[in-house]
C-alpha cells in the first residue's frame, strides 16, 4: 500500500496532549493515540525503511517501539517537570542495532513543528578519547568539517560546546577547539521548522530521506 503521508490528525493529538498532559486525559483520548500516534509513527517509519536500507552508513529503521520509535511515556524519575507524556514523535534512525547507543539520525513532530538531527549522545570515555584524537589529525578534522557543513544546509548546527577549556593533552588553534570541548558530536535543528506540505503527502519519505542524506557524511565520520 502507498504510503499517504502523516495526517493532520497527528499533529492535532499532540496539541492537545500538549494541553492536557495528563494521565486521565491520555487515557479518555487512548483511541485518538493508537490511530494518531502509534499507528502513524509506525506507518512513518516503514516508508522510510526502503529510503534507508540503500543509504551509506545504512540506517535501520525498525517499526517498534523502543526501537526507531520512542516510547511517548516520559521518565519522571529524576526530572523536575513530572508530566507523564513527551507531546512528540520521536524517530531514531540507528547506524546498528543498540538503538541510541550508536550514531543515529533522529527525527521529531512536536506541536511547534518537525525537527531533526544526527550524531551520537554521551559517549563513553574511550570513545570520547578516540574522537577527540582523531579531531587532531588534520585530515580528519577536515572530513568532519565538511560533513558538519554538508548538515548546515538543511538547517542542522551544533549545539554550544560542554566544556569551558579544552581537554589536558589536546592542543587546538580557537577556530576549532570548540570541536574539543564537547562529550559527543551532535548536529540538529535549534528550533521546530514549519511542516513541509511534502509531509503531508505520498512524497513524505523521500522528503525526509532528502533531509536525512545531508546528515550521512557526519554519521559516515562517525562510524568510521
Amino acid at each position: 500500500m502507498t504510503y499517504a503521508g502523516v495526517r493532520p490528525e497527528t499533529f492535532t493529538f499532540l496539541r492537545s496532549l500538549a494541553a492536557n498532559n495528563t494521565r486521565d486525559w491520555f487515557e479518555a483520548n487512548r483511541g485518538d493515540y493508537d490511530l494518531h500516534w502509534l499507528e502513524a509513527g509506525l506507518d512513518l517509519i516503514a516508508a522510510l525503511a526502503p529510503h534507508c536500507i540503500q543509504m551509506e552508513p545504512r540506517l535501520l529503521a525498525v517499526p517498534k517501539l523502543n526501537q526507531s520509535l520512542r516510547r511517548i511515556h516520559r521518565d519522571t524519575r529524576f526530572s523536575r517537570d513530572k508530566t507523564p507524556y513527551q507531546p512528540g514523535m520521536h524517530l531514531i534512525l540507528s547506524t546498528g542495532p543498540a538503538f541510541n547507543k550508536v550514531p543515529g539520525m533522529h527525527i521529531v513532530l512536536s506541536p511547534d513543528g518537525l525537527s531533526y538531527g544526527a550524531g551520537h549522545y554521551g559517549l563513553a570515555p574511550e570513545a570520547l578519547d578516540r574522537m577527540r584524537h582523531r579531531m587532531c589529525d588534520t585530515g580528519d578534522r577536515g572530513r568532519l568539517q565538511a560533513a558538519l557543513d554538508v548538515a548546515k544546509t538543511v538547517g542542522s548546527d551544533l549545539d554550544p560546546a560542554d566544556l569551558a577549556r579544552v581537554p589536558k593533552g589536546h592542543v587546538a588553534d580557537p577556530s576549532w577547539d570548540h570541536l574539543l570541548r564537547r562529550k559527543g558530536l551532535i548536529v540538529r535543528t535549534q528550533t521546530a521548522q514549519p511542516v513541509p506540505e511534502w509531509l503531508m503527502s505520498s512524497d513524505a519519505g523521500a522528503g525526509l530521506a532528502g533531509l536525512i542524506r545531508a546528515h550521512l557524511p557526519l554519521l559516515g565520520w562517525l562510524v568510521a
